[in-house]
């Protein structure tokens, strides 16, 4: 479960802070895309709150995650909606990660699994600071022993009918002033083991967080390169084209393998050539039946991902359409938003632009459509 209900109005920003562009990304796609990959992970629910719907349709529209449930005013409140929702897929064991979190790792994934089977468990980090209590004055009662505390993070880790009794009960008795889950089960009578948190899995909570954190990933991607990519299209039988996964009306269709998607097949010859990692034919060969007709949204999907997988971010997408027919220009909204959802990116990262040949050549004459793409991507540096 990935809770991002809450407002975040310390954070700053014109959205709320799950929703905020981390290197392009929104925050909450960080956590998502990271569960959803993971092979332990049977099912992801994301709790979000109900004016964000729209914000986080098309920020994670398109990922492999279960419906969003809408949270409520706490945390706890939220949580618990989650954990109803998650019933009807009967889970043994259940994480549950804030998306403030974006930089967990499936290191940690992996760790809170194992601890799972001892009913409750969470991430948490040796203190390296002297930390003391302070009274109402803010004068110092008393100073404790750093040895024995830790700094809990998510995500934590519980045997799912354990902890959806523990929030049920809770709520019963009208208890939601629980910090974290693990509190929760506290009050209830658990023990609740620590393993391992992880330095990088920072919470973010104020505008200054924010900043430290694109400054230290903007520094750690110092290799910036760029891609192109062209595709084209003839006409065929039809009454639709497909440009950047918008479904465009038409007179006719676009012949191809897949879906036809010029658009989309520029894109993911763009970076996968910044990454000098082929073109989109050895990754999904024309000769493999299972691509017979497939849409072309995976294809870029499977780019993006090739570009985290070294660590890396789309910092730039461009795109040229090329065509007599059909026109572009009142669907470019459509198609920005489109592809900004697919890659992950938000709106101002992606351009589109759209063109004719003048009436020469083959586009000139109607016989098809082509796309021009550049993309532009930050690596870590390898020397």
């Amino acid at each position: 479960m990935v809770v991002a209900a809450g407002r975040g109005s310390r954070a700053g920003g014109d959205v709320p802070k799950a929703y905020r562009p981390l290197g392009g990304r929104p925050m909450i796609l960080f956590s998502l895309s990271l569960f959803s990959a993971d092979k332990q992970i049977r099912v992801v629910q994301p709790v979000i709150h109900e004016d964000d719907a729209p914000l986080y349709q098309a920020a994670a529209g398109g990922l492999d995650v279960l419906p969003p449930v809408f949270g409520g005013a706490t945390r706890q409140a939220s949580v618990l909606a989650g954990l109803e929702a998650l019933v009807a897929h009967q889970p043994e064991i259940v994480l549950v990660h804030d998306a403030a979190r974006p930089f967990a790792s499936a290191a940690l994934i992996g760790r809170a699994v194992a601890a799972a089977k001892l009913g409750a468990a969470v991430p948490g980090m040796a203190m390296s600071d002297t930390v003391k209590a302070v009274d109402a004055r803010e004068h110092v009662t008393q100073t404790l022993d750093r040895v024995s505390l830790r700094a809990i993070q998510t995500p934590q880790a519980f045997n799912f009918g354990a902890l959806l009794a523990a929030h049920r009960n809770a709520a019963a008795a009208g208890r939601d002033d629980f910090s974290d889950d693990a509190a929760l089960m506290e009050w209830a009578g658990h023990s609740v083991a620590v393993f391992a948190g992880e330095a990088g899995n920072v919470k973010l909570t104020m505008p200054e967080d924010f900043a430290r954190v694109e400054s230290e990933r903007l520094a750690m991607l110092a290799d910036m390169r760029m891609g192109t990519g062209y595709d084209v299209h003839a006409f065929s039988d039809g009454h639709h084209v497909m440009l950047g996964g918008v479904k465009i009306p038409h007179t006719r269709g676009l012949a191809g393998h897949s879906d036809a998607d010029a658009v989309l097949h520029a894109l993911v010859d763009a970076i996968l050539g910044a990454l000098a990692e082929g073109d989109i034919g050895v990754h999904f060969p024309p000769s493999d039946p299972q691509w017979h007709g497939a849409a072309s949204e995976p294809f870029l999907r499977f780019a993006v991902e090739r570009v985290q997988a070294r660590g890396g971010m789309i910092a730039h997408l461009d795109v040229t359409v090329i065509c007599e027919a059909p026109r572009v220009g009142p669907h470019r909204d459509a198609i920005r938003a489109r592809i900004a959802a697919i890659a992950g990116l938000s709106l101002d990262r992606v351009a589109v632009k759209a063109t004719t040949s003048e009436k020469l050549g083959f586009i000139g004459r109607g016989e098809g459509i082509a796309a021009l793409a550049t993309a532009t991507i930050r690596l870590p540096w390898s020397g």
